[in-house]
């Protein structure tokens, strides 16, 4: 049977684990980037030291072995280049990655219960390296300073009392590591099935850990025996002052599992209801209250609301994180890519400190990694072309983020060949897509290129080519509420455009009538509402459209769409979604107002509904259904032909 206490100290090591090795990915591409400056590279190399090292320790914890061994072997190459006895060569660098790598899956592995990697043949490639050196050899400097140093064994034993209290391992681990240098760390499982923490810590011989850990739920052994306090402790002492064992610093930060902010979310949302409902009630009574003591009602309802809204936002801001979190893995991967491919690629990235629900940064790892692996994959040119067509031999990529109202915008831009949109038809016919006659616009383009199945390489490579990524990149933005859109430009580059709301949990909407029934629209997702008469509705080609911005708007019905029956009244309301050549209008018959919804999923395929993002409540016992636009925009093009309208055209029409 699992121990709960076990498997969330799992979790923390996991967590911890992904902040280290984020750290040594950035500090191995920074140190291949400083070149022969020795500062700079002293400077890392000692980031990157603390981090394995770390690395090792909280590994030896969870006894997970290959990771400790690895992660030693590691930091003994950093040892030896912290040294001076190894030079920082670019195959030195590059075998620390593969390194770094391995370690990642080692720890992926352990996490998904999966086998573990072999690490035999890294080991042996570090060992034997030019830049992998054994520890330093103590000189007689060190052995008398390592004489003022004293072993003690400490042990910890939780319990549920104790971590009530606040005190468990980690507390217990900062309070050792504040008298002295914690050598070794390691759980044991006890013979009645529980579990405790055993330390080893090196503290100077006129420290009394007995007499200092007093006050602390350990209990204190002094360590005798051969190398208890001298020559085995010159390397801890050495690690110690790049480590910064001598003392430890609060920390503000706090973990919290993601599921029980969901369901605080799911609480604030069921409070945002509760009071739609408060309101409703409140509307209803009103006349029957004197107006004096209404007053009093109304300021407390108002108080009331002004207290939930800081609440939400609130636990909005413990769920936002920087979109950083996507971004730092992307130039590994970059670099990665550009090795294997040959050719030379320069990453730029821009508003990594944008800040969006922690629920979003996870399901757009992938989208995001797999444009970034199409930019170098199809985007940039070999060096030898791209200096043919008159450009820099080295591409960029530009990954930026930005963030306005309830909106945030990601882009992946390169000065790429750009897509060809010829080929892509092509292709396209040859696997039987239905692909319209004339010129094919941005939107059409984009279309094609998330088709199943449809790719523009000849064979699969370890980056792209199955004719499945842009299609996830698509589904995963759509279900999440948000838009792409591709803008290539032959011979320039590729930009694609994702726009994402904030958050998906609680929401700004607009709600629509269409007969009987209403509707909730995104407020984030609505460029504009026009008023249209329904003389100035004209028929063109299986479109109905109105003039709008000396041009014409396709629009759909909503009536028509969902089969609702209901005519059209003399004037309606038009809400415009996307842009340009991509703007569509979605017919509605009223905008009964404005209200803040709580956004509930439908997940259950037999309820699903292209169009349809979910359902909420907004306080009468009635459920409401939440529209996708971009959804809809999706299907208004399926069901018509795409007319390419200019303002001669709309000038034909109209007469």
């Amino acid at each position: 049977m699992s121990d709960p206490f076990f498997e969330g100290f799992l979790d923390d090591y996991f967590a911890e684990c992904e902040e280290h090795l984020t750290a040594a990915r950035a500090g191995l591409l920074e140190l291949e980037a400083a070149g022969e400056n020795t500062s700079a590279q002293r400077r890392i190399v000692n980031d990157l030291f603390r981090s394995f090292h770390s690395l090792k320790g909280i590994s030896a914890m969870v006894e997970l072995r290959p990771a400790e061994r690895l992660a030693h072997e590691v930091e003994n190459a950093l040892r030896s280049m912290r040294a001076g006895e190894a030079a920082v060569t670019p195959d030195g660098i590059n075998l620390l990655i593969d390194a770094t790598q391995l370690l990642e899956q080692i720890v992926n592995a352990h996490r998904s219960k999966a086998a573990l990697p072999v690490i035999e043949d890294m080991m042996h490639r570090i060992g034997t390296g030019a830049h992998a050196a054994g520890p330093a050899k103590a000189s007689p400097e060190s052995v008398a300073a390592s004489d003022a140093f004293r072993r003690w064994t400490c042990v910890f034993a939780p319990t549920k009392e104790l971590l009530a209290r606040g005190i468990g391992v980690d507390a217990i681990r900062s309070r050792l590591a504040a008298v002295g240098e914690i050598v070794e760390a390691a759980p044991r499982i006890k013979p009645d099935s529980t579990i405790e923490f055993e330390f080893v810590v090196s503290a100077p011989a006129a420290t009394d850990m007995k007499q200092v850990l007093a006050d602390q739920p350990v209990s204190v052994d002094r360590v005798e025996g051969p190398g208890a306090g001298t020559t085995a402790l010159a390397a801890a002492t050495e690690e110690s002052d790049t480590i910064g064992g001598g003392g430890a610093t609060p920390t503000q930060v706090v973990r919290v599992d993601l599921t029980r902010l969901d369901e605080l979310m799911l609480q604030v949302g069921d409070l945002v209801i509760s009071r739609a409902r408060l309101l409703e009630t409140l509307g209803r009574i009103e006349r029957h209250v004197p107006a004096l003591e209404w007053r009093t009602v109304q300021e407390n309802a108002a108080a009331i609301d002004r207290q939930l809204r800081g609440l939400r936002e609130g636990l909005m801001r413990v769920r936002m994180v920087p979109i950083g979190e996507i971004f730092r893995r992307m130039p590994f991967v970059v670099r990665d890519l550009a090795r294997e491919t040959g050719k030379r690629v320069t990453l730029l990235l821009q508003g990594q400190t944008t800040e969006i629900d922690k629920y979003l940064i996870e399901r757009m790892m992938d989208p995001v990694l797999h444009l970034v692996r199409n930019a170098v994959s199809h985007g940039i040119e070999p060096p030898d072309d791209r200096v043919a067509k008159g450009k820099r031999p080295e591409g960029t990529i530009t990954l930026s983020a930005s963030a306005a109202g309830e909106q945030v915008t990601i882009e992946i831009a390169d000065d790429g060949g750009g897509v060809d949109a010829a080929e892509v038809v092509a292709r396209a016919r040859r696997a039987g897509l239905a692909v319209p006659s004339g010129p094919v616009d941005s939107p059409t383009l984009l279309s094609l290129l998330c088709a199943p199945g449809l790719t523009t390489k000849d064979d699969a490579d370890r980056a792209s080519g199955r004719g499945v990524g842009m299609a996830v990149v698509k589904d995963t933005v759509e279900r999440l509420s948000g838009t792409v859109t591709l803008d290539s430009q032959t011979g320039a580059g590729t930009r694609f455009v994702i726009q994402l709301p904030l958050t998906l949990a609680i929401a700004e909407a607009l709600i629509a009538q269409v007969g009987t029934e209403s509707f909730a629209i995104p407020q984030n997702v609505v460029r504009e509402i026009i008023e249209v008469r329904a003389a100035e509705v004209r028929q063109f080609e299986q479109n109905e459209v109105v003039s709008h911005r000396s041009g014409a708007l396709s629009i759909v019905r909503l009536a028509r769409l969902f089969g609702i029956e209901a005519p059209l009244p003399p004037r309606f309301h038009v809400l415009v979604f996307g842009s340009g050549a991509s703007a569509t209008g979605v017919a509605v018959d009223r905008i009964v107002g404005q209200r803040e919804i709580v956004v509930r999923s439908l997940n259950d395929p037999l309820v699903r509904v292209d169009g349809i993002s979910g359902a909420t409540d907004l306080g009468d016992g009635r459920v409401v259904l939440i529209l996708n636009p971009n959804a809809l925009a999706r299907l208004t093009r399926e069901r018509a032909p795409r007319v390419h309208w200019d303002t001669a055209s709309w000038g034909r029409i109209r007469a």
